[in-house]
């Protein structure tokens, strides 16, 4: 009986359920809780299950909505998180196995609290490529989160439990991160909606970090609805985040049904129009056409911005992690350590050059935002590549699938723009097309993305891998 509560609803269904006390949060997270059970043995999305945290924070949601008081915009909805995000009482693994030593966290992650406070019930943590320097979701240590379309399927990473966790159904709303593409990715691969916020807008406070200056931190969902009632209750400044906007909370889920007509949409050209595969060209042209967009703009040095992005992702990484490349080389994922090994030796010249560069691209990208309001490009050059490929051949050339999948999102989050990326249900595998606009302006990109769900060019397919 459970099996069938809450299964396929909305995030938004659960919570109007929930507050209308036609289903109570506790049999809503038991029903979660048997999902999950019953299918992440094939999945593999989860490293944690929070069981008895969630019936509890259920019993709290329940006695609210008893004695009258509202439980808040996520009453009674479970959501799961990376397990790079501090959850009070297991140890932060970042993905690894070094970290497992860690002593458990004395407090929950900044947005998991928020979450909480809006009703929300956290279930469990969620796999993940290790230390989030990872496009495939292949974890060496946890094994594979699996593609809910196709289990022979990469999920797409580093956030790649996220990705699997939310399309395969287990739970509505999960949170990852993203530094170069690890929200994009796995929203690309498993055919869901994914937002990375414009870098700063949401805390970061009491996650593990990849690299300072790029990570992001945000949602996934299977509707815009969902995301945007997610992103809302994220939203605000936190002084425990450095990098946190002190900008006050602008709410986007009253702005995401307005129309679109005034907007100008162009197509990002170019470099964006390159290392494509069919599928990935055939799902821009299917979101051109709904938005009747004929506009493209240049990006200018895209690939050297690619390239820049590159560079200080590897020697911020390597600073970050030195010690343990020191101490505990063994323990790492080899294709993980070579990379921080490679990124310590970098010339510092070199990283000034790409930090000099990253701040003349950022003007020239927002000079374009003076004309336009919304870029539309790829997600990921390809539908999810097989489990274990480790190369695939890319405008003639045969290029290393681990390096390559983010070539389309690097040279975004480089500068921190705000994406939201939307799955267009090809078959026989979904495939994501990214919405990017000017700094701070979520809304802009989340109304676009409802005004092609509801015209139903982009959607979150039921799984089917399972």
């Amino acid at each position: 009986m459970t099996q069938a509560v809450g299964k396929g609803w909305s995030a938004q269904e659960i919570a109007q359920a929930v507050a209308a006390r036609k289903v109570s949060a506790g049999d809503v997270v038991e029903a979660a809780l048997a999902r999950i059970a019953r299918h992440d043995t094939i999945l593999n999305s989860f490293t944690d299950v929070t069981a008895e945290r969630a019936r509890a924070r259920a019993r709290t949601v329940d006695t609210a909505i008893a004695a009258g008081r509202s439980a808040g915009p996520l009453a009674g909805v479970p959501f799961a998180v990376k397990n790079l995000f501090d959850v009070e009482g297991l140890a932060t693994r970042a993905g690894s196995k070094i970290n497992r030593a860690r002593s458990p966290a004395p407090r929950d992650a900044t947005l998991i609290e928020r979450l909480e406070a809006a009703g929300a019930v956290l279930v469990g943590a969620l796999n993940m490529g290790e230390y989030a320097y990872d496009f495939t979701g292949e974890n060496v240590h946890d094994g594979p989160s699996r593609n809910p379309h196709d289990v022979t399927r990469m999920s797409g990473g580093s956030s790649g439990g996220s990705g699997s966790a939310v399309g395969g159904g287990l739970v509505p709303i999960a949170l990852g991160s993203d530094t170069n593409g690890s929200i994009r990715v796995p929203s690309s691969f498993c055919g869901i909606f994914g937002l990375k916020p414009t870098f700063g807008r949401l805390s970061r406070a009491r996650s593990f970090p990849f690299v300072f200056s790029l990570d992001h931190l945000g949602p996934f969902a299977r509707s815009v609805a969902d995301l945007a009632l997610a992103y809302d209750a994220m939203q605000g400044p936190d002084g425990d985040d450095a990098a946190c906007t002190t900008r006050a909370a602008q709410p986007v889920t009253p702005l995401i049904a307005q129309e679109i007509g005034d907007l100008r949409i162009a197509l990002a050209g170019g470099y964006f129009q390159t290392h494509l595969f069919p599928e990935a060209v055939e799902a821009v042209s299917h979101v051109a056409r709904a938005l009747d967009v004929t506009r493209t703009v240049e990006i200018p040095e895209a690939a050297r911005a690619r390239a820049a992005a590159y560079v200080i992702t590897t020697t911020e990484g390597a600073s970050l992690h030195l010690d343990r490349l020191r101490k505990q080389p063994d323990n790492f994922d080899p294709a993980v350590r070579d990379r921080l090994i490679a990124g310590a030796m970098v010339p510092a010249p070199l990283v000034d050059r790409a930090q000099k560069f990253r701040r003349w691209y950022r003007g020239e990208m927002l000079k374009i935002f003076e004309t336009i309001d919304v870029l539309i490009a790829p997600a990921t050059p390809c539908v999810a590549p097989k489990l274990g490929q480790t190369t695939f051949v890319l405008d003639g050339v045969e290029l290393p699938v681990r390096a390559n999948i983010g070539i389309h999102t690097q040279p975004i989050s480089f500068i921190g723009l705000p994406v939201v990326a939307v799955p267009v249900p090809l078959q026989p595998m979904p495939i994501g097309v990214q919405i990017i606009t000017a700094p701070w302006r979520e809304d802009v990109a989340l109304r676009v993305a409802y005004a092609l769900e509801q015209m139903g060019v982009v959607a979150s397919p039921a799984p089917r891998g399972f």
